[in-house]
């Protein structure tokens, strides 16, 4: 059998063979522990930036330094939300769309998906959640756990719920790299799908997905501490099973997102019209 020596395989790959022995050092424990709290704080102040968050991470018999805290929350793909200048131009080689919902009346189910991403921690590691909600009903309709944040994952929990519901009118996301990326965006485009961005820095463009994110985190995430991906994938299937088939809503007069996705009453009694306009 043909065999090619370590040193060969790494000259064919244009590759020190330093990449070859180097394996990969997880998040110490301190580093779980502070990127939690920074989860913590996003979740409630999404306006926090580095320095803020330093501040309130920092106490004096444990300083905490600026660096960490941004290297952190870049790992984490927090984005700390608030208008920037120029926000006309576009970031380089970033495919940005307009946000079509806008004074839009969302008023029937598949009308308009909205989809995120979120970091969520365990006891000994993290993982990433994408999740897409029909933003009529605030049915959940797909979810896909990552250890990585491609767009690749954003793309099959997409594939999921198309292949499950159906195809929606417009698809609404944040401009993150995931959802701008040519990959996202073409796969869109062949399915005929309108694609939707928030404006930057617009913590309420993409309203309906963010307060999945809180329900679930404070309702579920932050009350265990799951120590393995099956833990965490069983716990997140019983809560979204609950959120969308159990969990009453206040807006939907005390009905269930399912019921209302499902249309087991008419649209016209379920909600008002003018409590579904963004």
């Amino acid at each position: 059998m043909f065999h090619l020596s370590i040193h060969r395989q790494c000259e064919l790959l244009d590759l020190p063979r330093s990449c070859y022995y180097y394996e990969p050092v997880p998040e110490t424990a301190v580093n779980l522990a502070l990127m939690r709290q920074l989860d913590e704080l996003h979740l409630d102040h999404p306006y926090y930036g580095v320095r803020r968050m330093q501040t309130e991470l920092s106490t004096d018999d444990v300083p905490v330094n600026i660096k960490r805290i941004r290297r952190l929350m870049h790992l984490m793909g927090m984005e700390t939300l608030y208008r920037r200048p120029n926000l006309s131009k576009p970031r380089p080689n970033s495919i940005l769309y307009p946000y079509l919902l806008r004074g839009l009346a969302i008023i029937r189910p598949n009308q308009v998906w909205s989809t995120d991403i979120t970091y969520i921690p365990m006891r000994k590691g993290f993982m990433y959640l994408c999740a897409i909600i029909d933003w009529y009903s605030r049915y959940i309709l797909s979810w896909k756990l990552s250890n990585t944040l491609t767009a690749e994952f954003c793309i099959e929990t997409l594939e999921e719920a198309v292949s499950a519901y159906g195809k929606p009118e417009i698809v609404n996301t944040d401009q993150g790299s995931q959802f701008s990326s040519e990959a996202y965006t073409e796969w869109l485009k062949k399915g005929g799908i309108r694609q939707s961005m928030d404006g930057k820095g617009r913590a309420t463009d993409n309203v309906a997905i963010e307060r999945f994110w809180r329900s679930l985190k404070y309702e579920k995430i932050y009350l265990y501490s799951y120590s393995s991906n099956l833990e965490l994938f069983m716990g997140i299937t019983e809560y979204i099973h609950f959120y969308n088939h159990d969990r009453t809503h206040q807006r939907f007069k005390k009905r269930t997102p399912a019921s209302i996705y499902f249309g087991k009453k008419e649209q016209k009694e379920a909600v008002p019209e003018t409590a579904l306009s963004t």
